[in-house]
């Protein structure tokens, strides 16, 4: 049997990582400014992770939700105390594409109604409800394609406002990523996520802060939406929040009641996701790795954006993006097989950095000098 063909593949096998470093087979070192998508929030293998996982594995692995999981008592409240919402109910489930399928049906079955707005360049996964609302063609098959989704353009009030006025009681949710993530590191404006809660507030809709990528202390706050002041009625999370063990949620404000039966899941909130995700939390908190998000993002884009040949370089935290004119396409792919350092992509010429929240400045200095130095070599300069 061979693998289904959907992957674009780097031929590099990782047999080892450890922070912000993996290694291939050969021994050679790698600066990990990719994190696996957005994935890995403390540093590969933290000794405190393994340490809670492998503990949890020696007693029990998994049973399914219909005993109790004090485990998924104590992730809700460290949750709540983490991300500055402790009186939100938490659901717990495996993805992110999940994540988002779970709050817009909680959304239609809290209001009744229909109707989702979404925004052009967003991401919201791939399975059935998640990617209808996803603005990619491409990989929205025939099934998945529905007239109760409303597409507007991302930053644009008037637009939203002037939805709302002719369908406001028929929509059920407006999803929105503080931090448009594959869409190319676009950031929510505050007025705009401002507009969003008072419109659903005001018409009984919805507000899903879809948190997946951007959230998790990511942005250098819990929720990149919080930049804004404002409270959705549910956040969806997933990536950082299990460093890599499969394991997403959304939070709910108390005001959406919970019924048997209305969600669920087979292995969403096992034992083992919850104690790592626990540990995820404990070394956020102890390590305070959301202020370090903050500091050394703010550092890293500054010394970017004095780079002459970056454009437009933007972010929040360790959630960064630029773009490389033409002559630097190759930029990205440059920087992994010269410089040996994973970045990310967004189409056309956008080159995405998602490091671990632990990230150090002398760690951001090496990726600094390497692109510069890679930057000269592209352009023909010598470099010493």
């Amino acid at each position: 049997m061979k693998l289904f063909d959907v992957y674009p593949i780097n031929d590099i096998t990782i047999v080892k990582a450890k922070g912000s470093y993996v290694w291939d087979q050969e021994g050679q070192q790698y600066l990990d400014l990719y994190g696996g998508h957005a994935v890995i929030s403390i540093g590969h293998t933290h000794p405190h992770y393994v340490q809670r996982i492998t503990d949890q594995l020696n007693k029990v692995g998994f049973y399914s939700n219909s005993i109790r999981i004090p485990l998924q008592e104590e992730l809700a409240s460290k949750l709540g105390k983490v991300s500055g919402r402790p009186d939100y109910q938490l659901f717990l489930c495996n993805s992110g594409a999940e994540a988002n399928e779970n709050a817009l049906k909680l959304a239609s079955f809290h209001t009744g109604r229909k109707k989702v707005v979404a925004f052009r360049k967003s991401f919201h996964g791939r399975t059935s409800l998640a990617v209808a609302v996803t603005d990619n063609p491409a990989i929205v098959a025939p099934v998945n394609q529905t007239d109760n989704v409303i597409f507007l353009p991302f930053n644009d009030e008037a637009a939203l406002t002037a939805c709302f006025a002719g369908q406001g009681k028929e929509i059920a949710a407006v999803i929105i990523e503080g931090i448009q993530g594959v869409g190319g590191i676009n950031l929510a404006d505050a007025g705009f996520l401002q507009a969003i809660s008072r419109l659903c507030k005001e018409n009984g809709a919805v507000f899903v802060a879809d948190s997946v990528q951007c959230g998790y202390g990511r942005s250098g706050k819990f929720f990149s939406q919080d930049y804004a002041g404002v409270d959705a009625d549910i956040y969806t999370m997933a990536k950082g929040m299990g460093n890599g063990f499969p394991v997403a949620g959304i939070i709910i404000a108390p005001h959406l009641q919970a019924k048997h039966g209305m969600l669920g899941t087979t292995f969403g909130g096992n034992h083992l996701a919850c104690a790592a995700a626990l540990a995820v939390l404990e070394v956020i908190e102890q390590e305070g790795l959301i202020a370090n998000a903050a500091e050394v993002g703010n550092y890293l884009m500054s010394e970017l954006k004095k780079i002459p040949q970056l454009q437009r370089v933007r972010g929040k935290g360790l959630m960064i993006g630029f773009d490389v004119p033409e002559a630097l396409k190759d930029l990205r792919k440059n920087l992994l097989w010269h410089q040996r350092i994973f970045t990310g992509e967004a189409k056309p010429n956008t080159i995405r950095l998602l490091p671990s929240l632990a990230l150090r400045k002398k760690d951001a200095d090496e990726f600094l000098e390497a692109i510069q130095e890679e930057i000269l070599a592209m352009e023909g300069v010598k470099v010493n």
